[in-house]
């Protein structure tokens, strides 16, 4: 199964997702800033980053970018998971990298299948 990071800055939404992720039998890492992400993924090496947008200090969206400009994170790619469900926040999202983006209230599947969509069935992409 697949190293996965969750980064929001609500501990509820954080411990709702870890727990949908570890219940599918996935690794997960968890951090409560954007700007502590970048960081975090060089040392874990997750192969998948689930992102929160509303963060204070650096959003999701600077985060995402900033994991797109680094090398050694470039690769891994970036679901955004957030309450904003606009057009123009999902356009933004993909403009600065991530790769997914679900709305928050989620069920447990839309999770699950970006993991398989974008990790070829959940299997480590590394």
């Amino acid at each position: 199964m697949a190293k996965l990071l969750v980064v929001d800055d609500s501990a509820t939404e954080r411990d709702h997702l870890r727990e949908v992720l570890v219940k599918a039998g996935h690794t997960v890492v968890t951090a409560v800033s954007g700007q502590a992400v970048v960081a975090l993924a060089q040392s874990e090496r997750p192969d998948l980053i689930f992102m929160d947008i509303v963060m204070e200090g650096v959003d999701g969206y600077h985060a995402t970018r900033a994991l797109r400009e680094d090398p050694t994170t470039m690769h891994i790619p970036v679901v955004v998971v957030s309450s904003k469900n606009q057009k123009a926040d999902k356009m933004w999202a993909q403009l600065q990298g991530a790769k997914g983006y679900i709305v928050k209230p989620y069920a447990a599947e839309e999770i699950l299948k970006q993991i398989a969509h974008l990790l070829g069935g959940g299997a480590a992409a590394s």
